[in-house]
């Protein structure tokens, strides 16, 4: 019986499909770049909107201040402000309301 060797990359079943109504217009568009690529259509555009949806959610997931956002974010890491009766009250409705 023949092994895989070690290095060998292993290859992804495609089972699952994704279907998109399109003009005639954006599907001569999208055939157009993936021949400039060199690469199929369908490679072209599962490529494409794989790094579509990693930027979304990178995006989605990153919080980006302003430097004066980020200089307030750290000035109030460093100097906390006492903790007064509203947020006692707070704690202890979200500790009965949690049992914790």
């Amino acid at each position: 019986m023949v092994q895989p060797a070690a290095n060998a990359p292993q290859r992804r079943t495609r089972s699952e499909r994704l279907e998109a109504r399109i003009t005639a217009e954006q599907k001569d568009l999208i055939e157009r770049a993936a021949a400039l690529q060199g690469r199929s259509v369908t490679d072209f555009v599962l490529a494409s909107v794989q790094d579509a949806a990693r930027r979304a959610i990178d995006e989605h997931q990153r919080l980006e201040l302003s430097v004066r956002d980020s200089q307030a974010f750290v000035a109030a890491l460093c100097n906390p402000q006492p903790v007064n009766d509203r947020l006692r009250d707070t704690i202890r409705r979200y500790r009965d309301a949690t049992g914790t």
